[in-house]
C-alpha cells in the first residue's frame, strides 16, 4: 500500500486564498489521475465542500474526534492523497495539534508524506507567520505560496528582509499562484462547480452549462499557469505518483 500523503494548505491570516489554492491542488490531482480526498476545517460551513463536495468532508480541526476522522484513516484503502483547508488563524494550532498526537514524528521518521502549502499575505506580519511555523517543519515539504488571486501586490516586503525570513528553513520552496481575471473568478464562484468543470462548461452534476467562452478561457489559461508551477515541484513525485502523459480534463 503507498504511504499516505498529507498536505496542509493553511495561514495564519485570513483573506489570503488559501481555500482557492486547495481548489487548484483537488483538480490538479483529480486530473492526474491521484485519488484524493479533503477536509475543509471551516466548521460548521465551509467553503472548499462547496466546490468539491464528493471528496470533501466539514470538521472542527479543535476536537480530538474529528482529529481521529482525518489521521486514524491514513492507512485506510482509500484515497492516498490528503488535503487538509485549515481555517484562517489555525494554521500554526493546527501544526501544534499534529506535533501533540505524534504525526510529525512519523512524518519525520518517513511513515508519512507531509507537504504544507503556506499561503502567504503582502504584510510583514504574514511574513512572521514563516517564523513561527518554521518550528514544525521538520520531516515537512514545505512551499511559501505568494498567492496573486487576490489582487496581492507584496510591495510591503523589502526583499533582504523577505530573504531573511526564507532562508530560515531548510529547503522551503517558493510557489507562485497568478492573478485570476476578476470577472472569471466571480463566475466560477456563482456557478460553485470545480475550475476543470467551469472549463468543460459543465455543472457540479456533469451537465452541459453555458458557461462565457471568455471567462472559460481567462480560467483555462490560468489554471494551466498554475498547474505548471506544480509541475514544477513535481507535486506528482511527492504523491508517488507517475504523471499521465495526457491530463483528463486538458483540453
Amino acid at each position: 500500500m503507498a504511504k499516505p500523503v498529507v498536505i496542509v494548505v493553511g495561514a495564519d491570516k485570513g483573506g489570503v486564498g488559501k481555500t482557492t489554492v486547495s481548489r487548484t491542488l483537488l483538480d490538479y490531482f483529480s486530473a492526474n489521475n491521484v485519488p484524493t480526498r479533503a477536509f475543509d476545517t471551516e466548521f460548521p460551513r465551509g467553503t472548499l465542500k462547496r466546490f468539491h463536495p464528493d471528496v470533501t468532508e466539514i470538521v472542527d480541526m479543535t476536537t480530538t474526534s474529528d482529529q481521529m476522522k482525518i489521521f486514524d484513516t491514513l492507512n485506510s484503502a482509500g484515497p492516498s492523497v490528503t488535503v487538509i483547508d485549515v481555517r484562517a488563524g489555525l494554521l500554526s494550532p493546527s501544526l501544534a495539534s499534529l506535533r501533540d498526537i505524534g504525526f510529525l514524528d512519523a512524518a519525520k521518521s518517513g511513515q508519512i508524506t507531509f507537504a504544507v502549502f503556506h499561503i502567504l499575505g503582502p504584510s510583514i506580519a504574514s511574513l512572521d507567520e514563516i517564523a513561527e511555523t518554521a518550528n514544525f517543519m521538520q520531516g515537512a515539504k514545505y512551499f511559501l505560496v505568494k498567492n496573486f488571486i487576490n489582487n496581492t501586490s507584496f510591495f510591503e516586503w523589502d526583499q533582504a528582509t523577505y530573504n531573511s525570513y526564507f532562508h530560515r528553513i531548510k529547503d522551503a520552496t517558493e510557489l507562485t499562484i497568478p492573478k485570476l481575471n476578476e470577472m472569471a473568478y466571480e463566475q466560477v464562484e456563482v456557478a460553485s462547480v470545480p475550475f476543470l468543470k467551469f472549463v468543460a462548461n459543465k455543472t457540479m452534476n456533469d451537465d452541459a452549462a453555458n458557461y462565457s467562452f471568455v471567462l472559460r478561457g481567462y480560467v483555462r489559461h490560468w489554471l494551466a499557469n498554475v498547474w505548471s508551477e506544480f509541475d514544477r515541484i513535481k507535486l506528482t513525485d511527492l504523491v508517488g505518483s507517475s504523471k499521465a502523459s495526457a491530463r483528463s480534463g486538458e483540453k
